[in-house]
Parts: structure tokens; sequence; C-alpha cells
């Protein structure tokens, strides 16, 4: 079977999602003519259509406001905004009207809409195109939070997500895009959307990870491994609604554990990851959690940008910690 790169994967399931179902369509800037800015939709308007894949007007507002609209009308759109730094102002329509249309019409209406947005750095990208917001999209209620950790995840996750009675935002790694791939079957199959996949076992302690950062984690754990130490790897898929009771199970198990995300630390989603694990796996724990995370600040231009993202080193430092911890 030919391999597929995780932008291939993507291209699959959106190609299979409007072959489908007469109702998806696709919204975005540049997605039809040009196929979008990564060429996730190379192709599809010359196969399905002007009327079902759509180039709109520069305006992330409208472009979310649109999705609102066609979902309540009983379409399944899939909007691509560009780059995630550019979803700020589609977070009015996201918060006030899409995530709360079921409970605004009482369950009459609901909001089956998918919104695409890449997401953090290592690309060497201006401002505003290296972003990693995960942590605010996932505390507004109503609202789903998905990001594939490889090309399989991306094709079964997003056919999920489409497929979703609800909004999602679907988060892709563009560092992971056509940074290797694997082979991946068009079966048309979904992935359970709120559940985490245990990529490697371990016994000694636990990785949690999601998107890019899955990269420096694997090292880590091929690394640990040499040393002796045994690191069970998590990737958590659905940053809302979190897969607690996996992440709970590996902990109880290992006893450690050591959370890697590209976001700023503060209030950034490790946070709740370690207040759950601290209240509910407290008499499991042998260790503090830690969190390897970016910094607080803005995401630096090209030149300091490697001096920003965690490193595989950044994440032994914080397991040997963890597991010298008296």
């Amino acid at each position: 079977m030919a391999e597929h790169t995780m932008i291939d994967a993507i291209r699959m399931a959106l190609s299979r999602a409007l072959d489908e179902d007469e109702t998806v369509i696709l919204f975005g800037q540049d997605i039809g003519i040009d196929g979008g800015v990564f060429r996730a939709t190379n192709g599809l308007m010359q196969r399905f259509g002007s009327g079902r894949v759509r180039d709109t007007p520069l305006s992330e507002t409208v472009i979310a406001g649109m999705c609102v609209g066609a979902a309540a009308h009983g379409l399944r759109p899939v909007a691509e905004i560009q780059f995630m730094g550019f979803l700020y102002s589609a977070i009015d329509q996201l918060a006030n009207h899409a995530a709360r249309l079921r409970n605004r019409t009482r369950g009459r209406l609901s909001c089956p809409m998918v919104l695409r947005a890449p997401f953090g750095g290592g690309i060497k990208a201006p401002e505003h195109h290296s972003e990693s917001m995960e942590a605010m999209l996932a505390h507004i209620p109503g609202l789903r939070v998905v990001v594939p950790g490889s090309p399989t995840r991306a094709y079964g996750l997003l056919l999920a997500a489409i497929r979703d009675p609800d909004p999602v935002v679907f988060l892709e790694p563009k560092r992971l895009y056509r940074a290797g791939g694997e082979p991946v079957e068009d079966t048309g199959a979904a992935l359970p959307i709120e559940q985490a996949e245990v990529l490697q076992e371990g016994d000694d302690v636990t990785l949690i990870s999601w998107g890019a950062m899955l990269t420096e984690a694997r090292e880590a754990v091929e690394t640990l491994a040499d040393e002796g130490i045994s690191a069970e790897l998590v990737d958590l898929s659905s940053l809302k609604p979190i897969d607690r009771a996996t992440l709970r199970a590996s902990v109880e198990k290992t006893g450690r554990c050591v959370i890697v995300h590209e976001a700023p630390l503060t209030a950034g989603l490790g946070a709740e990851i370690a207040a759950d694990l601290a209240e509910h796996c407290l008499i499991s724990l042998l260790a503090p959690v830690r969190r390897v995370t970016g910094y607080d600040t803005v995401m630096p231009y090209l030149r300091l940008e490697a001096s920003y993202l965690p490193s595989t080193d950044r994440v032994l430092r914080a397991v040997r910690d963890v597991m010298e911890f008296a």
C-alpha cells in the first residue's frame, strides 16, 4: 500500500466526505482554484464543483458565520482558516453562536460544522502564522477540539469530526503535514473522536502530548529506553473533551507524568491535565506532574523559533527529574 503524508490523508478524508454526503460543503480562502495555502483541497473544486468547494472573501468572521448559518439549515460545512493566528476574529461566531446553538434552541437545532486550522510553529513562518491557542478554544462549552498526530489519525478523526452533530475545531499540526508518511487506506472508517491513543506502553513514566510535539516525545521515549527507563507515550488527540480515563489509568500504572505541549505555559491545557491528575491520582503519584511547554511570550520570528519550541532535551530533563524525585 502506498504511503500518504498527513496532507494527503486530510485531502483523502475531505474527498470521501464530499463523495458520500451531498450536504458536505467546503469554505475557505483560496481553497478552490488554488487548493488552499497548504494544498489540502487541491483538485477538489475541479472534481466536485464550485458549488460545493467555495472560495471566500478574506474574512474569518464571514467564513465562520457562513458555517453556522449553513449548519443550522441542514448542511455540513467544513471551513479552512489559513493559519490559527487568523482565528481570533472567528471566536465570536464559535463561542456565541456555533457552540451555543443546540442550547439556545433547546435541542431543536444543532451545528454540525468543522473549522480546520493549521497551527503551531516549526516551519519558520511570519507573525500570526505559528500560534498554539488550543486552550482558548477548549475553554468554550459546546465546542470540540481535535488534533491528529499522524496521517492515519488525521484521516479517521477528520471523518469523525465531519459526521459529528456538534461543532468541531480541527487543528492540524502543520509541521507534520509533509514530515513523513504511512499507509492510509481510504475505507471511510472514522476513529473515536473523544479517545486518546496509547502510542507506546511503559511502566516508569507517562508522557502526554499532542500534535507536532509527539515528535520530540517519541525521540525522548527512545532515548529513555536506552537509559533503562520505560516510558508510556499517550497522544491526547481530543483536547475537548479530554479522555481523562485513559490518562488516569496510565498515570496510576506508572506513578509519574510529564506533559509536553507547544503552547505557552500559563493556563495551557497541560495545567488542566495536571490538576485532574492531582485530584484523581494523588495516591498513585510518586512525583509532581511536570510540564514542558512553550514560553509565556509571543511566538518569536524564525531566528529564535527553535529556542521557543520544547526540545527533546527539555523533555528528557523533565523525565529525569521526576524519576529522581524522592
